[in-house]
């Protein structure tokens, strides 16, 4: 599996650097509120597993399935796979995603989560691609922001595979070229 990778882009130790800095700001900037966090599944489980335990704030969590990719290609159209269980009115949302590239599910669930009720909504993500932006979207925490590779690692992956991995790396374009086909 290492040889599928093209480049580490992030150590497992500027992760957990990077998140203890994301943590400490959002705990600063949360004080006082009714902080619940939502995570993206699946690519955001061990960001979100990560962010929880670095924010000094009594919060509730909840997970959603949104998609509009398969394999390395955005659909365009946002299915949501698995909603929230509990209401989320009045209450202070805060995103966890693990990237964002087009931006295009974010911008679509933002729009679902404020028809429901939400007080505020606010996105935390570990990687951003600005460069693949298609539409406008407002991201308060950003832990870096990347070139336009397709990158796979902590939580993210290519076809279900590397999400395991504790760091973030390029995959090689060998593993997926007959994909873009």
């Amino acid at each position: 599996m290492s040889c599928d990778i093209k480049e580490v882009l992030y150590s497992e130790e500027e992760i957990q650097n990077k998140v203890k800095e994301l943590g400490e700001k959002i705990t600063e900037d949360y004080e006082g509120k009714n902080l619940f966090l939502l995570g993206i599944l699946k690519g955001a489980v061990p960001f979100m597993a990560d962010i929880m335990r670095r924010i000094d704030l009594d919060l509730e969590y909840d997970f959603m399935d949104v998609s509009s990719y398969k394999g390395t290609r955005s659909l365009g159209e946002v299915r949501i796979l698995k909603d929230i269980s509990t209401s989320i009115v009045g209450k202070d949302i805060l995103i966890v995603e693990d990237i964002i590239d087009t931006g295009i599910t974010l911008s679509y669930l933002t729009k679902v989560l404020k028809s429901r009720g939400a007080n505020s909504i606010e996105i935390v993500t570990m990687l951003s691609k600005p460069s693949r932006r298609k539409v406008e979207l407002p991201v308060k925490y950003n832990g870096y922001e990347i070139e336009d590779n397709f990158v796979i690692g902590y939580g993210m992956d290519y076809d279900e595979k590397y999400r395991a991995l504790p760091f973030i790396g390029i995959l090689d374009e060998s593993v997926y070229l007959n994909d873009e086909e």
